[in-house]
Order: structure tokens, then sequence, then C-alpha cells
């Protein structure tokens, strides 16, 4: 049947659509009135889609005003042909014209009919295959920003909350036993005064586990927080267009290139940047399309080609062709860019893994197994771009060849890097009482060594600023390992000097250099104070008097003594542990 089909529209009485135009008056009209009308629409789609880009729905409505945009042209479309096949069908259009056919022959109507269900069907493959793909991503927007609330809830609140938001929406409750590195005596005081309650909220065990629980206080928290989050994004867009923004200046929606930052960009911004507050227009105009050029197409964005590519092949096969005679046809076709585009496609599908099992990311900090060091700038199906920390070089991998490369990732898992500050003394220095000096610089730089924005760069299980009062800054969050910092060790007799080092624990890779200078700011300063010398390194034949130069050292040994009772050796002299 299929075949008699196809020979009859092929090979029979009409062979083109001009021929089959050409024998009615009315089928010339109906073809003209729907040419027309979709230009028609396709002028006012296009008007219109440029009007919504720059309505306040497009910012904070993204996923609505992407289905409109996409919906508004098929839907009228579909509309106008279904009106011109109707009346196709029933011959109100026609007229005098609607013939009859011989049986068993397909008439001018039904071909015409047919040709405009073709047209229908493909409309709306179309408009499916676009729909599917905003519905996707609306999920996994709705999925990150459920991760969102989780790190809400794990920092208890955000920077930039309307209030304590945490507490209006949770109550913390004390554990109901003594919780450890503490007595059962200073565990009943802090259970009596507000403050002491609040130090035991923002407490952390020796593993750095938070203690107690968490109320809720409403029925839904994640919607009253979404509800906060929003109103946060509607002050960020009033600030833009009013001019209370970085600019001083209104910034224009629907602008090219894009000044205002739609509510799902935003949320990525806050997210990258660890939920600090987003300043309107503190990014230069088209800065969130230029940061994402080059990155592929993910599966959702090719999902439309093949959604369409499936409704032809349906409409083709409606209408008899042999999809068998077409597939053979292509296969050559097929084979051909097949080889041609082989590495192109190992490239792809190496990025789709280190997408999938994130191997890294870009911001990381990675070596290759060539020995480059450096951040990864951006992963894109060819190449992978790595930059030097010093900005000094760009690396260009190919992505296929980091799938089976051995990569070291300084950023992933377990975020600490040891900083490790060597030293050597005087052998006329007791060892103890340097290590418990050590120990003292150790915990200073714990306290004292910040970013720009004042941020602990050392990992500690109880964040400094607490003991003040002060929310955390971080430092002691997401730590899954046992540490016990500040370390000293007794490393060596040198030719000229004890050799100790001292290790603390940082929160990425690139936080050690300066915490490294600090220490060995502190160091100097402590050094100083307690005439801790520092040996030169070279040979002398000694005629000094070692007796005066004892008695001076010794004129500070009480304070020096006072120091190892403060602060402890750490693990110096206790015994024989296993060294790190």
């Amino acid at each position: 049947m299929a075949e008699e089909d196809l020979t009859q529209i092929s090979a029979g009485e009409f062979e083109t659509v001009s021929q089959l135009l050409a024998s009615s008056e009315s089928l010339q009209i109906a073809f003209t009135i729907m040419v027309l009308g979709i230009i028609g629409i396709a002028v006012g789609y296009r008007k219109f889609s440029f009007w919504i880009s720059s309505q306040k729905i497009y910012y904070n409505r993204p996923h609505l005003s992407r289905f409109l945009r996409r919906a508004v042209l098929p839907v009228f479309a579909i509309a106008l042909i279904t009106a011109i096949n109707i009346h196709v069908q029933t011959g109100v259009l026609l007229g005098e014209d609607f013939t009859t056919t011989e049986e068993g022959k397909i008439s001018p109507q039904e071909i015409f009919a047919k040709i405009l269900n073709t047209f229908n069907i493909l409309v709306i493959g179309y408009t499916i295959s676009h729909l599917i793909p905003i519905a996707l991503t609306k999920h996994d927007r709705t999925v990150l920003e459920k991760e969102d609330f989780d790190a809400w809830f794990e920092m208890r609140g955000f920077i930039d909350d309307k209030g304590d938001l945490f507490h209006k929406l949770y109550k913390w409750l004390p554990p109901k036993m003594t919780p450890e590195d503490l007595t059962e005596e200073e565990f009943q005081d802090m259970l009596k005064s507000e403050e002491g309650m609040k130090k035991l909220e923002e407490f952390r065990t020796v593993k750095g586990n938070p203690i107690g629980g968490y109320e809720k206080l409403v029925d839904s928290p994640f919607e009253e927080w979404k509800k906060s989050e929003r109103e946060k994004y509607q002050k960020y867009y009033q600030n833009c267009i009013s001019g209370h923004n970085q600019s001083g200046r209104k910034l224009k929606p629907g602008t090219k290139p894009e000044e205002i930052f739609p509510i799902d960009i935003w949320r990525e911004e806050k997210r990258t940047h660890g939920y600090e507050p987003i300043i309107p227009s503190n990014r230069p105009p088209g800065y969130a399309k230029k940061k994402r050029e080059g990155i592929p197409k993910s599966a959702k964005q090719i999902l439309p080609i093949g959604i369409f590519i499936a409704t032809i092949l349906g409409v083709v096969a409606w209408w008899g062709v042999d999809l068998i005679v077409l597939a053979t046809a292509t296969g050559g076709l097929a084979i051909g860019l097949g080889l041609a585009l082989q590495e192109t496609m190992q490239n792809y599908f190496a990025y789709i893994l280190i997408r999938k099992d994130k191997i890294f990311v870009e911001g990381e900090r990675v070596q290759l197994d060539t020995g480059y060091n450096g951040y990864v700038h951006k992963i894109t199906p060819r190449v992978t771009y790595v930059r030097d920390a010093l900005n000094e070089s760009m690396a260009i991998i190919p992505t296929r060849q980091l799938v089976n490369a051995q990569i070291v990732n300084y950023t992933q898992g377990v975020k600490m890097v040891p900083a490790i500050v060597d030293v050597g003394v005087s052998y006329l220095n007791d060892p103890k009482q340097v290590s418990a000096i050590l120990v003292k610089v150790g915990k200073r730089a714990m306290k004292e060594v910040v970013d720009a924005k004042g941020k602990h760069l050392i990992r500690q299980r109880r964040c400094p600023y607490l003991d003040e009062n002060k929310p955390s800054c971080g430092c002691d969050k997401d730590i899954h390992v046992d540490i016990n910092q500040p370390v000293v060790r007794f490393n060596q007799f040198n030719d000229s000097s004890l050799d100790f080092s001292l290790w603390v624990y940082v929160r990425d890779y690139g936080a050690q250099f300066k915490t490294k200078t600090d220490m060995r700011i502190i160091m100097y300063e402590e050094f100083k104070r307690y005439d801790i010398r520092i040996p030169w390194p070279i040979r002398t034949v000694y005629q000094g008097d070692e007796k005066r130069e004892q008695e001076e050292i010794d004129r500070l040994k009480e304070q020096r003594k006072k120091v190892i009772n403060e602060f402890g050796t750490g693990d110096i002299g206790r015994g024989s542990g296993e060294d790190e």
C-alpha cells in the first residue's frame, strides 16, 4: 500500500507542488493565505520575543518566559494551518472546484490536506522538541535550588539574609548527653545562659561534627527560604534598573550585551562565589555570556535535534518512503563522516565523562602527569585549558588525553593542603622549648592568618570567631578527617643547626603561600622575643666562651618553660607515635 501511495504521488497526475496548485485556483488561494499568515506570525513572533526579553518576567521567571517564546509561534501556526485544512477538507474554500476522483486515486484536496497535516506534524514535533528541554532544565534548576538550601542550612544562613532568618525557621535543641571535649560542669553551666547555648550551637567535636539538632518552626522551611531568595533577587533587579548600583546608571533590561543577571545566572554566580551577595553592576556587560563561551551543548540542548529528526523520519514513512532504502543510501555518508570525525567524537565523549564523573571542574587546582600545575580555566569538547597559577602560561590539552591521564586534584574531596615551614635553630637551644614556641607560632597563625575578606586560611576544628560571638568564617566546615594542628617535627641534627618543621593545613593549594609567609614573620617575632637563635650557615673555628653564651641563653629559660606549660610541645617527647 505504501508503494502504491508513493507511486501515485511521485509519478501520478501531480509530480510537484506547483502542478498541484496549478490544478485548482482555490488551492492557490489557500496556499497563499497560509504562506502570508506564517510570514505574519513569524514577524509578530520576532517582535514578541524581543518584547518579552525586555520584561521583568524574563529575569525572574526565565523558564516561563522561554516557554512562552517557544510556544506562541507554533500555537498560532498550528491554528492557521488547521483552519485552512478544515476549509480544504470540507470544501468551504474550494466551492465548485471540489471534485471527486476515480476510485483508488488521490484527489488534489486530499493531497493538499496531507501536505497541511505534514506541516502541522512538523510544527508539533518542533514545539515538543523545544519544550521538553525547558522542562528538564527547570527540573535541574530545582535540584540545584535544593542543594543551595542544603548549603544554607549547613552554613546556618547566608550573609545577605534579612535578619536572623535561619533561627526564625529552625530552633536548636541541645544534646541530652555531655559532648566530647567538654566536662559535665562546663556543659551544664553553658546550658544555663543564652550566650552559653549559642556557644554550644557553634561547638564542634574533635572530628569537626556539630552537636545537638534542629527543630522546624514552620511547616516548610524550604518554601520560606525560596521566598527570601526571591526577595533578594527582586532587590538586586530593582537596584539595577533604578541606578542604585555600582555603575551609577539605570540598566535597561533586554539590552545586548546583557547587563542584568537573570535569576538562574544570579544563583549560579552566588553558588560559584561561596554564596556571597551579588553586587548590582559589579561585572562588565556581557560577563555571563562571555563566561559561558566555549561551553558545549548539553544532552538537553541536543535533544531537540533528535526529536525533530525522529519527527521527520515519521513523516517520511507516512508518505510511503521506505526507511530501509533511505538508511542504506545515507549509511555510506554516515560511515565517512564517522571516520573523519573520529578524534572529534573521542574528545566529545571524553568531555562528557569528565563532566559526568566530575573528575575536575573549572577553577580547581590540578597537576597533570607532565608535571604542569595550574587552575582549570575552561573545559571544551575539543581541548581543555589549564592556566598557570602565576598567569605566565596556558596549557592546552586535547580533552580525550585527560581521561587516561594521571591527574592530581588539589581541590576536590578533602579540601586540606599542608603548609610546611622548615627552620633550623642553634644547638644551644633546648629542643622542647623550641617545640613549644613553634606550637605558639602555629596557634597564632591559625587566628591571625586571614585573606582579604577576613576568612581564616588555616583549617581548624573550631573557627576562632566563634569565641568572639561572631559567625564562623567557614574554616571549620566540611572537615571529614581528624586533624590536630599545629604539628611540630624535630627533623634532624644538621651540621650547624637543629632542624624543625611546622605544619598546618590550609583550605586550598593557593592558600599555603600566604600562610607560610605570615608564619615566617610570626616565627621571627617569637624567636626574637625568646632568644631562639638561627645559626649562620657557615663553618668557623669556634674560639668563643660557650659558658658565657649558655648563661645568656639561660636568662630567659623560665619564660620559655612557661611557654611549654601554656602551649605544650605538640606531640614532641610524649613517646613514639607515627609521624605524619
